[in-house]
């Protein structure tokens, strides 16, 4: 299957506004898949406040606020370049063929969401398969040991141990069935990513987000 990204950017990168990145330079965004209870959320906030404007994060209620909610997409896509927009959709139907027409709507409309989101640069979108459709973006994986997970469930989400197994158990299967439904892959495999970080003892999500930031300045040259 080929990218998304890939052929939006070669059907796009001549009718771009001028940027600081070059005329041949592809738009700098940040993908990060997480474990739940991992801290890639966190992270990724973290990430953009070091990165500073018009660094946004896009995270999964964001991005269904904007799904769902037409006044915002249209924000969204005015932000953007609405001559792009018909190229997107077009782009995504190429990508996934047959396939796409037998998506729900609300698939549909994610996909042209995230990238329409993609095609603002200087995003970092939080899960929801970002990094299968961009891949010259910048991928990070985070994970955690499961008992740190679950501590942390029990700390900030204020769950019971049973609870906390129950829902990580839940979160991990729900996103494992969402990548293999619209991207017949799992997001647990290694190759998909540039950057794996394991938080937990040894990593804090400070030490976490230095590192993505650290790699992002050196991958968009910023």
């Amino acid at each position: 299957m080929k990218k998304i990204f890939e052929l939006i950017q070669d059907n796009l990168l001549r009718n771009r506004r001028p940027s600081v990145f070059g005329p041949h330079q592809l738009l700098p965004i940040i993908t990060i898949s997480r474990e739940r209870g991992s801290g890639g959320r966190l992270i990724a906030y973290k990430v953009a406040q070091r990165l500073g404007r018009p660094w946004q994060v896009y995270h999964k209620e964001i991005i269904e606020d904007i799904t769902k909610r037409s006044h915002l997409e249209k924000a969204l896509i005015k932000e953007v370049d609405e001559k792009r927009i018909p190229t997107i959709n077009r782009l995504l139907l190429d990508v996934f063929s047959k396939k796409y027409s037998t998506f729900s709507n609300y698939y549909k409309h994610l996909l042209q969401v995230l990238a329409t989101i993609g095609n603002r640069g200087r995003a970092i979108i939080i899960g929801r398969g970002a990094n299968f459709l961009f891949p010259h973006a910048l991928n990070v994986r985070i994970i955690c040991p499961m008992a740190q997970r679950i501590a942390w469930m029990m700390r900030f989400e204020k769950m019971s141990r049973s609870e906390a197994e129950l829902n990580l158990a839940d979160s991990d299967r729900d996103r494992e069935e969402y990548n293999r439904v619209l991207f017949h892959h799992s997001p647990k495999k290694a190759h998909h990513y540039d950057l794996i970080i394991r938080t937990g003892e040894k990593i804090s999500l400070d030490d976490a987000a230095d590192i993505i930031v650290y790699a992002a300045r050196k991958r968009f040259g910023i």
